[in-house]
């Protein structure tokens, strides 16, 4: 039997009742809102992505749990032990709500690697280029503080000098491998694959040359004007044999397309 919901708030009283609890909740010290509604993006059916900032061991899963709001709640460290360390996907009053977890610890320490222009890459699901660990001081760029302060950094000119050419080789790494493995087994899923992975790590170089913040792959390519790979890839599926000089051929045009765009934004 599928569950259905009703909405009985309107969106702003929707939205202070969240960050109402949210806020109460022991050791958290901020909320935020992320995501396409903090950016104006969203449609109607978009969830409402959150984020809850405590400090060190101050937070407890458990007391979001107890809430009561049906969904999915998950332990600190759950999501990788990364940056992006935990959270939990509910729906509240009708509406999907996704809570992330911020240790303050944590996003404090991101904020001063980046500005001196340092960051690790992470694996994260559903991200194809994975993410850099400044997502989280991203975060504190682009999205709207609800309850409590938090800092609004910019982007630290030290990071737009170093994660550019991390990225674009990052990029060239994926293509080259697809290169000297793949296409010469006419290993066409595999090509395809590292043809995306590249062009998503190719984004983050366009718009770390640019000075631009990245939340998420959503939009990525189309902010970085990318989205010419997908021709490339559609080449590939057209009629004929599938053969190691047109994967190759595929390979070596995606290169161009993204080094191109990292130096028209540097």
């Amino acid at each position: 039997m599928t569950t259905r919901f009703t909405r009985s708030m309107s969106d702003e009283a929707f939205l202070d009742h969240v960050a109402d609890r949210l806020a109460a909740l022991p050791g958290v010290e901020a909320v935020t809102l992320g995501g396409s509604r903090a950016q104006g993006t969203h449609t109607a059916d978009s969830d409402w992505d959150t984020a809850v900032y405590y400090r060190g061991p101050s937070f407890d899963p458990a007391a979001l749990r107890a809430i009561g709001w049906e969904g999915e709640v998950s332990g600190i460290g759950e999501w990788g032990g990364g940056v992006f360390n935990g959270g939990a996907w509910l729906t509240v009053d009708g509406r999907r709500v996704d809570v992330h977890y911020r240790d303050l610890d944590v996003v404090e320490r991101e904020v001063e690697e980046a500005e001196e222009g340092r960051f690790r890459w992470e694996p994260l699901m559903f991200h194809l280029a994975g993410i850099p660990s400044y997502l989280v001081v991203a975060e504190l760029a682009v999205n709207q503080v609800l309850r409590g302060e938090l800092p609004r950094p910019a982007y630290p000119e030290a990071l737009r000098r170093t994660a550019p050419g991390v990225w674009l080789g990052r990029a060239r790494m994926t293509l080259g491998y697809a290169r000297d493995n793949n296409a010469p087994r006419a290993q066409h899923t595999e090509v395809a694959g590292a043809l995306a992975t590249a062009a998503m790590e190719g984004a983050h170089a366009v718009l770390a040359a640019r000075g631009e913040w990245v939340t998420n792959e959503k939009r990525l390519l189309e902010r970085a004007g990318l989205r010419d790979i997908d021709a490339i890839l559609v080449s590939l599926a057209a009629a004929g044999p599938v053969d190691r000089e047109r994967l190759l051929r595929a390979l070596d045009e995606a290169e161009r397309l993204i080094v191109t765009g990292v130096t028209a934004g540097a």
